[in-house]
């Protein structure tokens, strides 16, 4: 395994489209799964260029495998949000806290950030297990915070800073 992470092209407009065309998927994401491909497309566009994020795809010897994010980048404050997908049949083989790893480095040696954060389903057991080790902490809970299949969720809030211990890439 030669996990690497590179920008989002169009070329990956197909993959990016499955995942997030997948309800099994996004669910923890808190969006809607069913979005056309024009739709998806045009919202691709939008975003290109845009200085308060960075969107990685999760590359494995040439394979897309997942996504990775940091995403309302901010200047002033040296922190960001992060999002994490493993494609269905890829998960449970060490990309997700590779890629984890590999984009913390980026966000605190490449950008200078001073914190990056997380809100994960109080559900999504493994994603926490996950995160914890690459050294993310719990900040918080929030309850009812978002509406997913017909009922709120609970999501804990989890944060690293640049000077915490962590694995290395």
């Amino acid at each position: 395994m030669t996990v690497t992470l590179r920008a989002q092209e169009t070329t990956d407009l197909e993959f990016l489209h499955s995942l997030f065309s997948d309800p099994e998927v996004v669910r923890y994401w808190f969006v809607e799964p069913y979005v056309t491909r024009a739709d998806f497309e045009a919202k691709f566009e939008a975003r290109r260029g845009d200085p308060t994020s960075r969107r990685f795809i999760i590359d494995d010897d040439g394979e897309s495998v997942g996504i990775v994010e940091l995403v309302d980048i901010r200047r002033i404050h040296r922190n960001c949000e992060f999002q994490i997908i493993v494609a269905p049949g890829r998960q449970g083989h060490g990309y997700a806290q590779t890629a984890t790893t590999l984009v913390l480095d980026y966000a605190f040696n490449t950008l200078n950030l001073h914190k990056v954060y997380l809100q994960v389903d109080d559900e999504n057991k493994g994603a926490i297990h996950v995160y914890s080790k690459c050294g993310f902490h719990v900040e918080g809970h929030q309850r009812d915070e978002f509406w997913v299949d017909g009922a709120y969720h609970d999501v804990t809030r989890m944060a690293v800073f640049a000077d915490d211990p962590r694995p290395q890439a």
